[in-house]
């Protein structure tokens, strides 16, 4: 499911509220009214407010003393009218998380860079160039700026050796810088989209052409889920069939464009552990695309959920998920299995996530959402091993949570956590390869 920006409040609160004090000691405030500056009753929450979301409104400014809310850790201005990051920011000593995804910003002050900034969302703006001072965010973790015009990275992101994911989907880069590709913890990236990338995708989409179904053949049911990408829901052909379609939110998602995407899919050909797309949509109301899948059955469950504002790179389980040990075997190695035919295929995942896993609970899983899916021959060979590295070190974090889900006495443990170790190893050139990884944990399960 892509780059999922983690739950926020589901209660809006009102300006009425707001003023009369009756949000007296909050921690979050959620507020769409149509803002056009933030309400100066805001600062009484001074002493407790940690996350501020103002998304969907009509700013195009914050104020210079927006600093005063000092226990500000996380910031929300989606959908508003922005054109600069504010550099009040950057004076935001407790700031953590920046989410300003769709507004009109073109331009990024150094200044506008809090100290301890973790998690950067800029998605779908008007981005050219970022200042060097971003890789001046030792804590930096998780960077999303699909859908912007950059055409480079800042040299200075190569110091920063705690970023593990990196979305840069979608924008005017004619390459991947050679250090992007040594940092040690980065795991999750998507680069598709990308005029170096472009000519690949098209060549997929020309060369296996989707059957197109139109909407008015379809009967469109129940939502089954959402993800950065879009909406999923059961639904019915003239047939009878059921299955599950995918519509997209929009021309550019957290992960980067809806037909790369659609080309992934293509490319990723046939796999008992992947969810094939088996049609493309045609005839959207709205005009918006699609895909057809399979409807997978009713014992299928998420794995996990997407990251939270506290995990930020790494997904939430379910406290009292227990696996048996024979079934987190069986998920890992089908897993293990599934990457590398994808990397055989000449693709790398870049979101090889458990809450992009469906599992029944006994072994049998599936992976999905090909929204952050690269292609290996964009990028010269020795380019194309590291970025298949990466996706080994996803399925390392994966097999690390899957053995913390089963019971500490299991035998496998001690040669799942060795092989998890060698997957994450820092040095990418020394991580195993996915076909590797795969035979290896095949003899695991087998034992």
């Amino acid at each position: 499911m892509g780059l999922s920006i983690p739950s926020q409040d589901p209660r809006l609160h009102t300006l009425e509220q707001l003023r009369s004090g009756a949000l007296h000691g909050a921690q979050r405030l959620t507020v769409r009214a149509g803002l056009r500056e933030l309400p100066e009753e805001v600062y009484t929450l001074a002493d407790t407010l940690e996350v501020l979301d103002l998304s969907g409104n009509e700013l195009d400014d914050l104020p210079a003393d927006l600093a005063r809310l000092h226990r500000l850790r996380v910031i929300f201005c989606a959908n508003n009218r922005f054109t600069r990051l504010p550099e009040v920011l950057g004076r935001c000593e407790a700031l953590e998380m920046v989410g300003f995804k769709a507004n009109q910003i073109d331009t990024v002050p150094a200044a506008a860079l809090p100290p301890q900034l973790r998690w950067l969302i800029l998605t779908d703006n008007r981005i050219a160039t970022l200042p060097d001072e971003l890789g001046r965010r030792p804590r930096l973790q998780k960077v999303a700026l699909a859908g912007n015009r950059l055409t480079a990275l800042p040299a200075t992101l190569a110091a920063c050796e705690r970023l593990e994911l990196l979305r840069i989907s979608a924008n005017q880069l004619d390459g991947l810088p050679g250090w992007l590709l040594t940092l040690p913890r980065l795991t999750w990236l998507a680069h598709g989209g990308n005029p170096f990338s472009m000519a690949l995708e098209a060549d997929a989409l020309e060369h296996a052409p989707m059957p197109r179904v139109r909407w008015q053949e379809l009967d469109v049911q129940a939502q089954l889920g959402e993800g950065a990408s879009g909406h999923i829901y059961r639904a019915a052909r003239t047939d009878g069939e059921a299955v599950a379609l995918k519509v997209f939110k929009g021309e550019v998602t957290s992960d980067g464009l809806p037909l790369t995407e659609l080309a992934a899919c293509l490319q990723a050909g046939s796999h008992p552990q992947l969810i094939p797309a088996i049609g493309r949509l045609g005839g959207h109301p709205a005009g918006a695309d699609g895909l057809l899948m399979p409807l997978v059955g009713a014992e299928f469950r998420t794995l996990a959920a997407p990251p939270s504002l506290a995990s930020c790179t790494r997904d939430v389980y379910d406290p009292d998920l227990r696996l048996p040990p024979a079934a987190a075997l069986s998920i890992a190695a089908g897993m293990a299995d599934a990457l590398a035919h994808l990397h055989a295929r000449g693709l790398t995942h870049g979101d090889l996530y458990a809450h992009n896993i469906l599992h029944d609970g006994r072994g049998q899983a599936r992976l999905g959402d090909f929204g952050a899916a690269s292609f290996l021959a964009s990028v010269p060979p020795h380019q194309a091993a590291r970025l298949r590295a990466m996706d080994v070190r996803a399925f390392g974090c994966l097999l690390e949570e899957l053995a913390a889900c089963c019971d500490d006495a299991a035998p496998t443990l001690a040669p799942m956590s060795t092989l998890a170790q060698a997957c994450v190893d820092t040095d990418v050139d020394r991580r195993p390869s996915a076909e590797d990884v795969a035979r290896a944990m095949r003899q695991l399960a087998s034992r």
